[in-house]
């Protein structure tokens, strides 16, 4: 991931990759509103709730019977729980009227006719509205009163305020029209999520592109306002994006003299409309209406906005230096690099910390990497192996229709045999569907990472594994069965689908996440799965530790880029040397981090830490240790910060253990 990130989406409520989806890009991320530290589709199962009970502390004299008085104060915490998550709802369902998309995204047509405001008046004013929301929170609900899990819920509001404050600073170092910025994020939204049913859903989607004008250009404003600020992006990603915006203006309508397909707007419109035509909604006398109002608006009101992007970033570019720099280069760099690691890590971590993290987990993966080679029969060294797997002709797929028909099949092949295994690690399994899926071919880039794209909670759109398949030489079979895993089960689809489908917790909490419990989820699913009999062939299982090296690795990069003032070539020759991770996706890569920093740290750091607090519960528990338990533990409060991650585990152990004494006696 590899989250839409990146969701994960672009939108405002998404932020943290930014899986938008579970993205691997930045996403045009636009920093400083409330809404940048919710999520548009994460995580769940089953919530401890009443075992967390505050109050309900089991000794062998309360196990047996509970006493007259702890009754009531059981029933008052329960209560005031119910009343508190109540009210988050209705919080909750307040906060989604500041982002239309994300209604959409969440599968509700409500205001969806329009696109979010994009403003910083907008993220003040939202705020301004949480800042309110959390005072009244404080002043009206007793935090000792609360159980645990209602302490949970209360600590993640607090914390939602807590993050969106700590960004307005920061509001301006961004890169919005960087590489999967609002240019290419906006249509893929269009054509992903607005579903058509009805005319006003078509009438609502044409308004829609109405109002890509308006969000464009405000979004245009604070770049350039960025820009004079002397805040901006290296210049890879100012081509990443021109790029992308002529795969999006390319074709007909608006080149209609040419022989170039069909633009994905226009082709997703016209599918839309013509699918009300099948079911009988209009007929197509009143379909062409639409199309021929719909094709001036791309050709006036929408080629002449994303004009004004093209030239503002072709004039913008000049100015960026030749030599990509991390953003120690920006002003107060350093701060806010700080501000990023502990965002996206959820903890209080130096850069220098980070790095020895990430040069300590190199060292160890080296040693295993190696012992895996030699059971392949492989005969030279590590490195001449890592230079046969990436560069020998057999590891890879044509670039033909077929073959990448046949890396779609053998990715639902090792995802079908997981599934069969989930049960037995898994108490409660997610229930939306898993599609796998080529990207778009407006968006597809060679090299890109694979992603993730949720699901609605209510099942109704399915979760996406995405995969960039233009370029075939980059997608090393051995990776495969690796990157499944991660980005459909027991990984992002799995989590994030189960956190969605939670009815027992505050709604906003199904939609919250933090980067370093995703996608250290994610990688912690790939070391997960091995456990659970995948990985049987060795080169499969040597791609399982290129994965996690490659997340090793990006503690080494990111802080060398961003604190420690690597150079591009730098970053990309300490990668291509300690894994066998293909060139083109390397490069690939280490721009991602340039663009988006600090992001690339969450998931080795989140993997460590469901590590560590899966071996500290075995440690306790021994043989009253039970794996089903501890993922739905860990899977059952939402996309927590690692701190309360851990708290969380510390509960269920005590409890587990007070349960096992009170049994005994």
């Amino acid at each position: 991931m590899h989250l839409f990130s990146t969701r994960l989406s672009f939108s405002r409520l998404s932020n943290l990759t930014s899986l938008t989806s579970i993205s691997t890009a930045n996403n045009g991320l636009v920093e400083g509103s409330p809404s940048a530290y919710r999520a548009i589709a994460l995580v769940t199962v089953l919530i401890l709730g009443a075992c967390d009970s505050g109050g309900s502390s089991t000794t062998t004299e309360t196990a047996q019977t509970a006493s007259v008085e702890e009754e009531p104060a059981v029933a008052n915490d329960v209560a005031e729980t119910a009343r508190l998550t109540t009210w988050l709802d209705e919080q909750y369902e307040q906060q989604l009227d500041f982002s239309p998309q994300t209604r959409t995204q969440l599968g509700e047509k409500i205001d969806y006719d329009e696109l979010d405001d994009y403003s910083i008046e907008a993220s003040d004013r939202e705020l301004a509205w949480l800042e309110e929301s959390v005072a009244t929170m404080q002043a009206e609900f007793d935090y000792d009163t609360l159980t645990e899990d209602g302490k949970v819920s209360y600590d993640m509001w607090e914390y939602t305020l807590q993050q969106a404050q700590s960004n307005v600073p920061w509001r301006n170092h961004g890169y919005i029209f960087g590489r999967g910025g609002p240019h290419a994020f906006m249509p893929t939204f269009l054509i992903t999520y607005h579903a058509v049913e009805t005319e006003q859903d078509l009438e609502d989607y044409v308004n829609r592109l109405l109002d890509l004008e308006i969000v464009f250009s405000q979004l245009l404003e604070r770049a350039r306002g960025a820009s004079d600020a002397g805040i901006r992006q290296p210049a890879f990603a100012y081509d990443f994006a021109l790029a992308e915006i002529e795969r999006v203006t390319s074709g007909v309508p608006f080149n209609i003299d040419d022989e170039t397909p069909n633009s994905p707007l226009w082709t997703d419109f016209q599918s839309k409309t013509q699918t009300l035509v099948d079911n009988g909604v209009i007929d197509q006398d009143r379909a062409q209406e639409y199309l021929d109002d719909v094709q001036t608006i791309l050709t006036e009101e929408i080629i002449t906005s994303y004009d004004e992007i093209r030239a503002w970033l072709e004039e913008d570019k000049q100015f960026a230096s030749a030599e990509s720099q991390g953003v120690w280069a920006l002003p107060n760099g350093e701060d806010y690099y700080n501000h990023r690691l502990s965002l996206m890590t959820t903890l209080d971590l130096t850069a220098e910390e980070i790095h020895n993290t990430g040069l300590t987990e190199v060292e160890r993966l080296l040693a295993e990497m190696e012992a895996v080679k030699e059971q392949t029969g492989f005969t030279g060294s590590l490195q001449e192996f890592f230079v046969f797997v990436r560069e020998d002709e057999q590891f890879y797929y044509e670039n033909t229709d077929e073959d990448r028909q046949a890396y779609l099949d053998i990715n639902n092949e090792y995802l079908d045999a997981i599934a069969a295994r989930l049960p037995e690690f898994f108490g409660r399994l997610p229930k939306a569907p898993l599609v796998v899926r080529r990207v778009e071919p407006f968006r597809e880039q060679d090299g890109a990472a694979q992603h993730y794209f949720p699901g609605s909670p209510d099942g109704s759109r399915p979760g996406i594994f995405y995969s960039h398949m233009s370029d075939m030489s980059s997608l090393a079979k051995w990776q495969i069965e690796d990157i499944a895993y991660h980005e459909g089960n027991p990984g992002h689809h799995m989590q994030i689908s189960i956190q969605q489908e939670l009815t027992d917790i505050p709604r906003f909490r199904t939609q919250f996440f933090t980067t370093a419990y995703v996608e250290g989820w994610g990688l912690y699913s790939e070391w997960l799965a091995k456990e659970m009999g995948g990985f049987q062939d060795p080169y499969s299982d040597f791609g399982r530790l290129a994965g996690e090296m490659w997340r090793a690795i990006r503690l080494v990069v990111d802080t060398g880029i961003h604190a420690m003032r690597w150079s591009e070539q730098q970053a990309v020759d300490y990668f291509l040397e300690n894994s066998p991770i293909p060139e083109s996706a390397v490069r690939s890569e280490v721009q991602r981090y340039f663009a988006n920093p600090g992001q690339a740290t969450a998931y080795k750091i989140g993997m460590l830490n469901f590590q560590e607090a899966r071996s500290r519960a075995e440690q306790s528990l021994g043989a009253q240790f039970d794996i089903r338990g501890f993922h739905d533990v860990v899977l059952g409060a939402g996309g927590l910060p690692m701190p309360m991650l851990q708290a969380r585990v510390d509960r269920w152990i005590e409890e587990t253990l007070s349960n096992v004494n009170s049994s005994a006696n």
